[in-house]
């Protein structure tokens, strides 16, 4: 198939799709008699690969193992040794985000208990109309 084929199958530019091939990510395409890209079936899947990955937030450096995986003819890209490291690494990476994020909560949650038992300050109506009086 063409690049703009593949593009648009897979959901990219045709822009993209040379910067993975610039990268290496995607082989080098054949060149037809006119001297565009084709690309094969396969193609589709190395880039399906890695828009999968990058939703998930991974870096597009961290789909390599994946891709490589594919291309070396396995029946899915993280049932090599590799791509399962980066997968264990960027558990390690979330399991991190979700402590600070665990520990922001707590953070807030204890400054909304505080700011709860403080009284009201005047003039400041409750929702059922009371509004303190201050200063006689």
């Amino acid at each position: 198939m063409r690049i703009g084929e593949l593009a648009e199958r897979a959901g990219v530019s045709t822009r993209t799709l040379r910067y993975y091939e610039s990268r290496g990510l995607l082989p080098a395409a054949d060149r037809g008699a006119n001297g565009h890209r084709v690309y094969g079936d396969d193609a589709l899947r190395l880039v399906a690969q890695i828009r999968t990955l990058q939703d998930f937030g991974f870096e597009l450096e961290d789909t390599r193992p994946f891709v490589e995986c594919l291309r070396a003819g396995h029946p899915a890209g993280d049932s090599c040794p590799d791509a399962r490291a980066v997968y264990r690494r960027k558990i390690a990476e979330l399991d991190g985000l979700m402590a600070e994020l665990r520990a922001a909560r707590d953070h807030l949650t204890a400054q909304l208990a505080r700011a709860e038992a403080l009284p009201a300050p005047c003039g400041a109506g409750g929702t059922d109309g009371d509004v303190p009086l201050c200063g006689g």
